[in-house]
């Protein structure tokens, strides 16, 4: 089969999705209101609460999200045929991101702009909240803990893209200057920050850069993950418009280049999909299809990481309400297409198809090294790039979305914190500082303290990431449930897709509870069990919320 059909019917469902779905959600469902004061205008500090340009804001939220996961998950996931990846990834993106996203946002702008964990405090109680703010807190630790061993394996694997992935930082730092500072034309802005970020790819090659094998002591990927971690943390105390929005801004753009230069590829060379529709020879060991094919990707079809960035540092930018649609829906969007990307370049960038099942022999194999390696050979056969500039600019694609995901992480932790001093009455960690140094404490203790000299520690916890990160997916859309109710408004657009979400969710965790048992791993057996307690507890309190919700509602009409 060629790889374009499987591109034309992905892009076009994924476009009707935005044109017309996100339409109606927005008009007819949050209904999005033009003169809303959002809390950018009522709170603005020129900090955390600053009034931002749709289209920045939109770079900002987009890349927030997207990181290394839209690229992981799809090309894990593949190894059970193209065909469910393709299918989740398109069908989740229109009916479950993009709703979860805007509604996130909506549900955050309409309160104040409060985190999705606070929020729960004043939709369902302060005990739900309590409880939601550990799974919170969980995924939040997994993200920022093993984003940083991803980006320093990337440095380390390719000295090539060290230049660009540092250099685009220097680039963020000007872009944040010219448009906030000096007011410069944002398309003109735009177009020379694309152009620096892919004149760094391009030379990146011609001077790599390696740490030595020991850096005071410690191994070079270990002093990698603590300059990244210093480097989040002064980040993540910055004003947001100096680096973390024009980063991320640019990084949005420069990635949808990337996605036109790889689509346009695949367009012209017409490669061919060598992987089985539906694998039905997948290796020994392997879960089953449903329900880890629904946690294994997790952004690129609905992720609740999404709704911490939505609710946590987007909803604080947001200049009009009904920004909300293109930034939430179309950055959700955003993400789908990475997905579709890394889907086809993980099934279709290979010879044939004893070479794709030499690489898929085992469950978790491919990630980011199948999306880089197969998206190279499609750049190169399509539309002539070098096979080792292809390889550079797929690889710091994808560590410059990880790196943008760790700082808006670290942020979000750093907030996470903050809220803990304000609701138990801790003054010294309500300011950014002391949170700021307890959030990468936190990381480095599990970076380190688990994993040894080499910091490899965060990919502990890891295996649990897929099925936390989607079980607060469904919580979130159990709050916008609750807020919709209140409002007497139609709820099936968020309780189709979270009792779906949530049914996968709980039967993922007890498949990780029994393999987490029959290993012994008993570390992540009780971990588990902490979650899906926690998930239960969480659904009952939400649902116990929603009946009261209806009973007022309808009393209010008799």
């Amino acid at each position: 089969m060629s790889a374009i059909l499987l591109m034309l019917l992905g892009l076009g469902g994924m476009a009707a999705g935005y044109f017309f779905y996100s339409r109606y959600i927005a008009e007819r469902i949050f209904r999005f209101d033009p003169d809303f004061i959002t809390p950018a205008h009522e709170f603005e500090d020129g900090i955390d609460y600053v009034p931002t340009n749709k289209f920045v804001l939109w770079g900002h939220h987009f890349t927030s999200v997207a990181g290394a996961a839209p690229i992981v998950g799809p090309a894990i996931a593949v190894i059970w045929g193209w065909l469910p990846a393709f299918l989740w990834v398109v069908l989740g993106t229109i009916f479950f991101a993009g709703v979860h996203d805007s509604g996130a946002i909506w549900a955050s702008v309409r309160n104040r702009a409060l985190s999705v964990g606070s929020l729960t405090g004043y939709v369902v109680g302060k005990r739900a909240r309590s409880i939601f703010m550990i799974v919170i807190f969980l995924v939040l630790l997994m993200v920022n803990a093993v984003f940083g061993v991803v980006i320093a394996r990337l440095l380390i694997n390719n000295p090539g893209s060290v230049v660009p992935i540092w250099g685009a930082i220097a680039v963020a730092l000007v872009i944040g200057q010219m448009i906030y500072r000096f007011k410069f034309n944002l398309p003109l802005v735009s177009l020379l920050g694309v152009i620096a970020l892919y004149w760094l790819i391009y030379i990146g090659p011609a001077v790599p850069v390696a740490l030595p094998e020991s850096v005071a002591g410690l191994p070079a990927n270990a002093a990698w993950i603590l300059i990244l971690f210093a480097y989040a943390a002064i980040a993540s105390l910055l004003p947001v418009w100096v680096l973390l929005q024009p980063r991320d801004y640019i990084n949005g753009l420069q990635l949808f280049v990337g996605l036109i230069l790889l689509y346009g590829a695949v367009l012209i060379g017409s490669p061919k999909i060598v992987a089985p529709m539906i694998n039905h020879q997948v290796p020994e060991g392997a879960p089953p299809l449903i329900p880890l094919l629904f946690v294994t990707i997790a952004c690129g079809a609905i992720s609740g990481f999404h709704g911490l960035v939505a609710s946590g540092t987007t909803s604080k930018q947001l200049n009009r309400e009904t920004d909300a649609r293109f930034v939430g829906y179309f950055g959700a969007t955003g993400e789908g297409l990475l997905a579709l990307a890394a889907i086809i370049a993980a099934t279709a960038g290979f010879a044939s198809l004893a070479d794709w099942q030499a690489v898929y022999s085992g469950f978790g194999n491919g990630g980011v090294q199948a999306f880089v390696d197969g998206g190279a050979v499609i750049l190169s056969d399509g539309i002539g790039i070098n096979a080792a500039v292809a390889g550079t600019m797929l690889t710091v694609m994808a560590a410059l979305f990880a790196g943008t995901t760790m700082d808006t992480g670290l942020r979000l932790q750093r907030y996470i914190f903050q809220e803990f001093g304000e609701i138990y009455g801790i003054r010294w960690l309500g300011r950014p500082l002391p949170a700021t140094l307890m959030a990468v404490g936190c990381c480095v203790l599990l970076a380190f303290g688990a994993g040894g000299p080499d910091g490899s520690g965060g990919l502990l916890i890891w295996p649990l990431f897929g099925t936390t990160n989607q079980l607060l997916a469904g919580l979130t859309l159990l709050i916008v449930t609750v807020m919709l109710v209140r409002l007497k408004r139609p709820i099936w657009v968020t309780l189709l897709p979270l009792v779906f979400l949530l049914l996968m969710t709980l039967a993922a965790l007890l498949i990780q509870l029994n393999s987490f048992y029959q290993k012994q791993d008993w570390f992540l057996l009780g971990l588990d069990i902490v979650v899906l307690v926690a998930a239960i507890l969480v659904t009952l309190e939400c649902v116990s919320a929603l009946r009261k919700s209806e009973r007022e509602s309808a009393t209010e009409d008799v």
